[in-house]
């Protein structure tokens, strides 16, 4: 089955727009709550939502969806994705569910969900609740509707888990860290968790009004971090997205690190500390110069599709720890069932602390191929797999880069979007094969 509303991440789009609406909203949350019931009598769902001001009318719409069919529902507030996540294996509830658009810009939300163990369920998952919204509501009688309740110290046992994935035997004290949250979910928990560990935070997008959500702030807009660190003399920098489960980091010097280069960090510090690392998942989109210093160093590589679920799917079976993607999701499943920009942070800023060296140093090992992703709109039902001029493009951009570089296109999961990558060791290249394939796919 194809599915219709459901994403990569969840279901995802502008507010006002299908499907982003407060009806489709309150038949999704029936929909969900009809296919929780098949399972258990009395199901519940925990809610969580990043810091846009559309979040408070989706957040009814799905309460009230969810209740009609006879599920209980918890509002958490603003928290964090991994947060909800982790409180939804935590508290034992049946569901977990996030309204956030993530990195996206304000104007733009979604919804996605976790089950009872904090992971991201499966497409068969999905796919039954579009079957089931396809299907007449059947409304739960007044005895049977579900009851909604607020959990108020959700913030707070999420900081409390953060911080116990830091080894208690480190502490932070004597760095100065300038902690960027998107004025996004984040923005009431992430200085709190670092200044707790002992370091002295310096707290930037932290701010939100409802709208400013990844404006010019976070992973997506990492300048800010680079100036903040700079201005404030400060020993790292920490940036995470509008709900937090993407990361990325800067160093005293001002050099801003991503996803994949922090990936290998985490991998090469457990080797340092003698643990076993059978092998990393990353993506289509991963440099290839990680592959190649973890091949270097024993360690076997795996791709999987872009989307963090699609790491997590690849670990699971492959019973591995670590994964992600270069923008900044990132998973270790001995710390957390989720990719968590808070817990991947600790992570980096341990094995810093632990060896006393800098971020400079325990990446010396990944010099990064130039990488150039260029967006190109496509027009609605525009089909880019019949593109033959795109297709011809790419052909002749492989067989010229070799053995030297790689060629990815790909249709956005989130956004009506062509996503155009070329890797090569010469920048220049890399930047002229792109701009190549772009022209192609804009003339189809």
């Amino acid at each position: 089955m194809t599915r219709k509303y459901f994403g990569t991440d969840g279901i995802r789009g502008t507010v006002g727009q299908p499907p982003i609406t407060p009806d489709f909203v309150l038949r999704l949350g029936h929909a969900v709550g009809r296919v929780l019931r098949g399972a258990e009598e009395r199901p519940t769902v925990l809610i969580g939502k990043d810091t846009r001001i559309s979040g408070y009318v989706l957040e009814s719409a799905l309460e009230s969806g969810l209740n009609s069919a006879g599920a209980d529902v918890v509002l958490l507030g603003p928290l964090p994705t991994p947060g909800v996540a982790y409180l939804t294996r935590a508290q034992r509830a049946s569901l977990g569910v996030v309204i956030s658009a993530s990195h996206n810009p304000f104007p733009d939300n979604g919804i996605k969900f976790f089950n009872a163990q904090g992971s991201k369920l499966p497409d068969a998952w999905e796919e039954a609740v579009e079957q089931a919204m396809e299907q007449p509501p059947v409304w739960a009688d007044s005895a049977a509707l579900g009851r909604a309740r607020r959990l108020d110290d959700a913030a707070g046992r999420y900081i409390e888990f953060c911080k116990s994935t830091f080894d208690h035997d480190l502490t932070l004290r004597g760095l100065r860290i300038v902690v960027d949250a998107a004025h996004g979910a984040a923005y009431h928990i992430a200085p709190k968790v670092f200044h707790e560990l002992g370091a002295d935070v310096v707290a930037i997008g932290c701010a939100p009004d409802g709208t400013n959500i990844n404006h010019q702030v976070g992973a997506t807009h990492p300048e800010a971090l680079v100036r903040a660190v700079r201005a404030n003399r400060a020993d790292f920098g920490i940036a995470l997205d509008g709900d937090a489960d993407r990361l990325q980091m800067v160093d005293a010097a001002g050099r801003l690190y991503n996803g994949d280069q922090l990936l290998y960090l985490m991998a090469a510090d457990r080797l340092a500390r003698g643990e076993t690392v059978p092998g990393v998942v990353g993506t289509l989109m991963t440099n290839m110069a990680v592959e190649q210093a973890l091949l270097q160093r024993g360690v076997q590589f795996v791709r999987a599709k872009v989307g963090d679920r699609y790491v997590l799917e690849e670990l699971q079976q492959r019973r591995w720890l670590l994964g992600g993607e270069g923008s900044g999701h990132l998973l270790a499943l001995d710390r957390h069932t989720t990719g968590d920009g808070l817990v991947s942070a600790l992570q980096v800023l341990q094995a810093c602390v632990r060896s006393g060296q800098p971020l400079a140093a325990l990446v010396q090992d990944v010099a990064l191929f130039p990488q150039v992703l260029l967006n190109v709109r496509l027009a609605p039902q525009q089909d880019w797999k019949t593109n033959a001029m795109l297709a011809e493009a790419t052909r002749a951009v492989q067989g010229e880069l070799g053995q030297d570089g790689r060629v990815l296109v790909r249709a956005s999961g989130t956004e009506p979007l062509l996503r155009v990558m070329v890797e090569a060791r010469d920048g220049q290249q890399a930047n002229r094969c792109a701009q190549r394939l772009a022209d192609a796919a804009r003339a189809g």
